[in-house]
């Protein structure tokens, strides 16, 4: 049995998931990379894309985040994310909708405030239906 270590994701809104765990792969902006009990400490922003949470029981939770760091210490593993979402909650059909409504956002706009507001949020949104089908 792998040994375990804290866990903790926070995004702005609250504390999404605290509890002790058996691994965690990370979406660092340099490339995915797994924590472990006894990891080296290390901090990394991190990419928008998928953690994967390992529980001592073997099953595997998903969640998308949009941005933040790691912060892996003595302690265990912090991830502290702009935005987070469980992959169960997530629906493809729901994602191409909302990929429909920024691309027409984006052509309505009149400035370009308008235009990057839309820009960013389209390309969150291809983000998210990027590592949807990868999964």
């Amino acid at each position: 049995m792998a040994e375990l270590f804290q866990f903790e994701l926070v995004s702005p809104e609250r504390l999404l998931l605290s509890e002790a765990v058996s691994g965690v792969v990370v979406p660092g902006t340099d490339g995915d990379f797994g924590v472990y009990k006894s990891h080296a400490a290390a901090m990394s922003t991190i990419r928008p894309g998928v953690v994967t949470v390992e529980h001592a029981d073997g099953h595997e939770r998903k969640l998308y985040i949009i941005g933040g760091f790691a912060d892996v210490n003595s302690k265990g593993l912090t991830i502290l994310a702009e935005k987070a979402t469980d992959v169960a909650d997530i629906k493809a059909e729901d994602i191409a909708e909302q990929i429909h409504h920024a691309k027409e956002d984006f052509a309505d706009a009149k400035d370009d405030d308008q235009r990057i507001a839309a820009s960013t949020k389209l390309d969150d949104l291809k983000n998210i239906q990027a590592a949807l089908a990868s999964l």
